[in-house]
């Protein structure tokens, strides 16, 4: 049975648990700058594409470095969002490398210990 017979159309919601919601919501929004996610007029979460990533605090577990979801953005480049966030102040937990694959990934933490990835495609050498 293929997912289309299922109607599946996409992730809508990633969930995360944070330990301090005011912290999180800092992080997600002036730091990392995303927008907003609005069901009704209740925040709910911020925008990655067109997925939420809802702040849990009253969630069943804690923030974890170990991949509970593992989330992975997709980037332009890599290198150059490692960048960023480093100038942004974010802790860069697994330093980008290439992999056989064709794609560069690395992961980040965010300000609740959630590790994070990001990948791009390989560009040239």
């Amino acid at each position: 049975m293929a997912a289309a017979d299922f109607g599946f159309l996409r992730i809508k919601v990633i969930a995360l648990a944070v330990s301090d919601r005011h912290r999180a919501h800092r992080f997600y929004s002036e730091t990392l700058g995303l927008e907003p996610a609005y069901e009704g007029t209740q925040k709910v979460g911020y925008f990655l594409g067109t997925t939420i990533l809802m702040l849990k605090s009253d969630w069943y577990g804690s923030p974890t470095e170990q991949p509970n979801p593992r989330i992975t953005i997709a980037t332009a480049h890599a290198p150059d969002t490692a960048a960023a966030l480093s100038a942004r102040g974010v802790r860069i937990a697994d330093p980008v490398q290439a992999y056989d694959d064709g794609f560069n990934v690395g992961s980040f933490l965010d300000s609740e210990g959630n590790k994070l990835w990001f990948c791009s495609p390989v560009h040239g050498g």
